[in-house]
């Protein structure tokens, strides 16, 4: 494993980590709280110090979790992240499937939420805290970021980030907060087959020198280059819910990208993650990890070839002519 480290900090982040929303969600399958606090204990073993979690995720079950996995001195060898903004303990949420609890940044709410995830994980520390698919309303309160400054300085929390939502909340928000908040991080969405607008806020962070996390390096799975057109998804796989023309479509982008596994060296899910890491700003990718055979072909990435400049170029020139066709297409639609 390599680790980079967090602009502005001494954290050292291994360049694979572990999203812990697969372990929790029910998205990706059911893990016994044992099994998935062993998936962290292994990938920890193949030099992922890194985990991402929230206090939404599993309504707590995720740091709890880590708190199995890492407990009492333990805790040292981790990098921990999690992220906060959602009031999901207040309203029964049974019959609201995939949908996410209503936004709070309200600083006495905010502290709760700090203090009750510092118990579920069993630390007195968080190396990463992160907003949670900010809003620009968010990011403009003073009050917010007084209270953030505070909890810095009672040693509570290391660093400070904004994680972006991929419906809500993105390239503007991203912007602002890399050139106009105390932060040493966002988090966005970002890989090979969707270069936007992860690319602008590369450009803002090598400019402000600071960090950047990527999740979904394999675009849900895309470029992983496992997928066929009779791939199915189970009743409670989130893919389930896309339009079949992802699918179709996806598979068709994913044909274009075969010179990057030509060589035989690397796969395309190894190229993948070599791909959003060759930002340096970049410090960690986080892909959906769900089972062993994934955990191990991940970690392994970091020593396959890194990508060429010519080979980044076809991706990108790749990348504009599928974003002008789909726009053209888009345009036929509407017009008739």
């Amino acid at each position: 494993m390599r680790y980079r480290t967090i602009a502005g900090t001494d954290i050292n982040v291994s360049e694979i980590g572990f999203g812990v929303w697969t372990l929790t969600a029910g998205w990706w399958g059911e893990y016994s709280d044992e099994d998935a606090a062993q998936m962290l204990r292994d990938a920890y073993d193949q030099g992922i110090n890194f985990i991402d979690t929230a206090d939404t995720y599993g309504n707590g079950r995720g740091e709890r979790i880590i708190a199995s996995a890492f407990p009492g001195a333990e805790r040292e060898k981790i990098v921990l992240s999690t992220k906060f903004g959602y009031d999901w303990e207040s309203v029964d949420r049974s019959s609201k499937d995939h949908q996410p609890a209503e936004h709070c940044f309200e600083p006495d709410f905010v502290e709760r939420a700090l203090n009750n995830s510092l118990d579920r994980m069993g630390t007195d520390y968080i190396d990463l805290w992160q907003l949670h698919n900010v809003r620009m309303e968010h990011l403009l309160r003073d009050d917010l970021w007084t209270l953030i400054d505070r909890v810095r300085s009672d040693g509570k929390v290391r660093s400070v980030g904004v994680a972006l939502g991929p419906a809500i909340g993105w390239l503007d928000e991203g912007l602002y907060a890399l050139k106009n908040l105390p932060i040493e991080i966002v988090h966005m969405i970002y890989n090979a087959l969707e270069l936007d607008p992860g690319r602008e806020l590369i450009a803002a962070a090598r400019e402000t020198n600071k960090s950047l996390l990527v999740r979904v390096p394999h675009s849900s799975g895309m470029l992983e280059g496992k997928y066929t057109l009779e791939t199915t998804f189970g009743p409670n796989d989130h893919r389930k819910h896309r339009p079949r023309a992802w699918l179709v479509n996806g598979l068709k982008k994913i044909e274009q990208l075969e010179f990057l596994t030509a060589s035989g060296e690397r796969s395309l899910s190894d190229a993948a993650l070599r791909y959003v890491l060759r930002a340096p700003q970049v410090v960690s990718a986080l892909p959906n990890i769900y089972n062993r055979e994934q955990l191990d072909e991940f970690a392994r990435a970091v020593t396959t070839p890194d990508i060429t400049d010519d080979e980044a170029t076809r991706i990108e020139e790749l990348f504009e002519t599928n974003y002008g066709l789909a726009r053209e297409r888009e345009a036929g639609l509407a017009s008739r």
